[in-house]
């Protein structure tokens, strides 16, 4: 039986210095998207020239990410989802990124149709 608890739970080599810090990136980019925002539309603004014109929009979007990048805090957060995720995946075998497709709507209207009572379980959302 799975253990819910992270610290319970023995993780990878890969898991830890891979896995995990590549999942903080992506949520330190969400979590500084203004800064991402503010880089992105210096760098398209100024063409060639960005290496100059951008320094400061640069450092900032740095500043940000290494932040987050340092915090143990954002580290154990990270790690506690992907713990979820992998523990999900263990339990249903569909990959995160493959649980929030959406069904298309063909599927949808066939499976609606078929149930006629309104039970919440025939329900589904698209």
């Amino acid at each position: 039986m799975a253990s819910t608890n992270a610290e319970e739970i023995p993780l990878r080599h890969v898991e830890k210095d891979v896995l995990i810090p590549k999942m903080m990136r992506e949520k330190a980019k969400e979590r500084c998207a203004d800064r991402v925002e503010a880089f992105n539309s210096c760098c398209k603004e100024s063409g060639f020239l960005m290496v100059f014109k951008c320094q400061e929009e640069n450092s900032a979007l740095k500043e940000c990410l290494t932040q987050h990048y340092q915090d143990p805090a954002f580290f154990e957060e990270c790690k506690r989802l992907y713990i979820q995720e992998k523990l999900e995946f263990e339990r249903t075998g569909i990959p995160a990124k493959n649980r929030t497709q959406k069904l298309p709507t063909s599927i949808v209207a066939n499976i609606q149709s078929v149930c006629t009572m309104g039970h919440k379980c025939c329900t589904v959302k698209s």
